[in-house]
């Protein structure tokens, strides 16, 4: 899963594939294939607990995306080949100077309970996510509307304000976004689940909505969330797009990648978007064709808590954990083969990513990397511990690398296992854990600066998902500057130069990056994954 979807932190992945990337391997390995099938039906599909209630705004993380990409449908979402936006529930996105944007929305769209999709619609609801009084993980999104500031003060302060001045309602089906400043990502952004709408019924209790949420999209619920064992949804033949072939699907919520794959194997659910590293070395023989293997945009991560413990203050030390892990050996031996060495903190599929970017830093060289420890003084008492959560098939690469930085830099390595995504997340948010930490990001949009800003920039830690506490002016600088350049190229150099302050301070350690690792019985086909590890279960049809 993305971290937290804001930054879309991914949980479960022994093989996952979260978002945004574009190196794929082609339509036939990301189908089923089959242009025709049956309709109606039933399946099953894997997910874990998602962190928080099904509330888009206040979803950052890759399990509750996954079942309100069922749900709802977005003013934009992306191309399966190239990654660029094109419209969806949105007519047109315009703009003359990247600052004031006017959005038109198609006309026919209700939401589950009969409510028109309208304008007042989306304005409701991002002033909702944009009002630090609800503690959305989406509030940074909301950061470049003009008025932001008055609804998101900061800590310590009340909200001067109750909607965004840049948005104004024109008509039912038109309304304008005014930025604070040009930013030509904008319309890129908006295929980003922060910025769905919401019905009227959601602002009566939000807390409710979140274990039965009303949305715009091809299903609805199909009775409230049952938590630990299962989201049920089921087709809404009102929706105006493309209609779902499934009359129902069941999201049945797993602790452990290992039963979800055996149960796939018996057939007991139909598909799933991760596999247990235990699968990796046979998976492709067992299901063949059904065997889902492209590049996508998560990329893993060893994190530092450089805000609340000082023993990782220096780059040169985490430069040295960096230099000590062999990449090369964790992707081929453990993830055999289905995941790649990082040599960047964007993902390969990301326009603006640069092969070999990390340099030296990132190049297994443990004799450079004991020296540079010592170097830079060392860790108090030689120990180190590595937190992570148990429920997403990490344990055996996280005990890889403390075994390789045991024996490169002399260390004693120990390991702190978190029974879910969430409970790590909550600990390092409440800044409960100290250690360092498993942690992976997804794109939330096919954009360099979705790398950047949302993990690390100062707005990250007032959101919570800059889970490092990681603050660089000059970085902040940076990003100020491509936000607002005049054309894509100039402000590309700009996120790059941001991205290379990462690469030489090293806030986290990028390990590898993700293939979109998956499966599905033959009782299913058109069997689609894109780029953010979601099944587009609306095309899937029972075979």
């Amino acid at each position: 899963m993305r971290l937290t979807k804001t930054m879309r932190l991914t949980a479960l992945a022994a093989c996952t594939a979260l978002a945004v990337s574009a190196c794929s391997t082609g339509d036939d390995k990301k189908t089923g294939g089959g242009a025709s099938g049956k309709t109606g039906g039933s399946i099953s599909v894997q997910l874990g607990e998602p962190q928080n209630g099904l509330i888009p705004q206040n979803t950052a993380e890759s399990e509750g995306t996954q079942v309100e990409y069922a749900l709802f449908v977005g003013l934009v979402d992306y191309d399966s080949k190239t990654n660029a936006p094109r419209l969806n529930m949105a007519e047109s996105i315009e703009s003359p100077d990247s600052t004031v944007w006017t959005i038109k929305l198609k006309d026919g769209y209700t939401f589950h309970n009969g409510e028109k999709v309208t304008a007042q619609s989306y304005v409701d609801a991002w002033n909702w996510g944009a009002n630090q009084d609800n503690a959305a993980q989406a509030l940074p999104f909301f950061d470049k509307v003009l008025g932001s500031d008055e609804l998101a003060p900061g800590k310590d302060k009340k909200p001067a304000a109750k909607e965004l001045k840049g948005l104004k309602v024109v008509d039912d089906k038109t309304f304008t976004v005014t930025l604070k400043a040009p930013f030509s990502q904008f319309k890129t952004m908006l295929g980003y689940n922060a910025f769905y709408p919401l019905p009227k019924v959601f602002f009566n209790d939000p807390k409710a909505f979140g274990d039965n949420p009303i949305g715009n999209g091809p299903f609805q619920m199909d009775g409230p969330w049952q938590h630990n064992q299962q989201i049920k949804v089921k087709r809404y033949d009102n929706f105006p797009g493309k209609k779902a072939k499934l009359d129902s699907v069941t999201f049945k919520i797993y602790d452990k990648l290992e039963t979800a794959y055996n149960d796939l194997r018996a057939d007991n659910i139909q598909i799933t978007n991760k596999l247990p590293i235990s699968a990796m070395a046979t998976v492709g023989q067992e299901f063949g064709d059904r065997y889902i293997y492209q590049p996508e945009s998560g990329v893993g991560y060893i994190g530092f808590p450089i805000a609340t413990n000082p023993a990782f203050a220096k780059p040169d030390l985490r430069k040295a954990i960096s230099m000590a892990i062999d990449r090369d050996a964790i992707t081929k031996t453990i993830f055999s083969g289905t995941r790649k060495p990082a040599d960047d903190f964007v993902s390969p599929i990301i326009p603006g990513y640069r092969q070999g970017a990390c340099g030296d830093a990132c190049k297994y060289d443990p004799a450079k990397a004991k020296a540079l420890y010592t170097q830079a003084g060392g860790l108090p008492g030689n120990k180190l511990e590595i937190g992570y959560n148990a429920d997403g098939g990490h344990k055996e690469w996280i005990e890889a690398v403390g075994n390789q930085l045991k024996n490169n830099l002399g260390i004693d390595v120990t390991f702190k296992p978190f029974e879910k995504f969430g409970k790590i997340l909550d600990a390092l948010g409440k800044k409960e854990y100290t250690g360092a930490f498993r942690m992976a990001w997804s794109m939330d949009y096919p954009s360099i600066e979705d790398y950047l800003r949302p993990i690390f920039s100062k707005i990250a830690i007032e959101n919570g998902s800059n889970y490092g506490g990681y603050v660089n002016e000059d970085f902040e600088a940076l990003l100020a500057k491509a936000d607002q350049a005049k054309t894509e190229d100039e402000g590309m150099k700009f996120y790059q130069q941001a991205d290379d302050i990462l690469l030489k301070e090293l806030p986290y350690v990028p390990v590898y990056t993700y293939m979109s690792s998956g499966a599905y019985t033959k009782t299913v086909k058109n069997v689609v994954i894109d780029a953010q590890n979601r099944i587009d279960l609306a095309s899937v049809e029972l075979a």
